[in-house]
């Protein structure tokens, strides 16, 4: 590539749906550097960094929100070591919660399971009449 992308080309580059590129702009984490003659939006190659940049942060657990302060979207400034690392922090919290959330599903599944084996009846399912009664 030339270092001048149209939003289509930007997108297909850092392998992102244009929609999710509009709504980065949207929301200040990527702007266009200039505007072509026929008034369409070019980004530059720092565009495509940063989009790099976002997919490989929410690839590790980050939100659009810790990326715009890692980016220092939200103030101009880099974070400092200890801005991240309480970043860090919050996402291993957040992680802990949806393990023990997911593990309680997976026991929760696990008995239903060996309930339904249990009590395998024709036209009749445990799990289901359970669920039923539950709504």
């Amino acid at each position: 590539m030339s270092g001048r992308y149209t939003i289509s080309q930007l997108a297909h580059a850092a392998e992102v749906p244009t929609t999710t590129l509009r709504y980065y702009e949207r929301i200040g984490l990527v702007q266009p550097v200039n505007r072509s003659a026929g008034n369409y939006r070019l980004y530059g190659e720092e565009s495509l960094r940063t989009l790099q940049f976002i997919r490989a942060a929410q690839s590790i657990g980050f939100t659009l929100d810790d990326v715009k302060k890692l980016l220092g979207a939200q103030d101009g400034g880099v974070p400092s070591c200890g801005d991240v690392q309480a970043l860090i922090e919050e996402r291993l919290v957040d992680i802990g919660s949806r393990l023990r959330d997911l593990r309680h599903v997976q026991k929760v599944l696990k008995s239903s399971l060996e309930n339904c084996r249990k009590t395998e009846r024709a036209g009749c399912c445990y799990v289901v009449e359970t669920l039923r009664r539950k709504s």
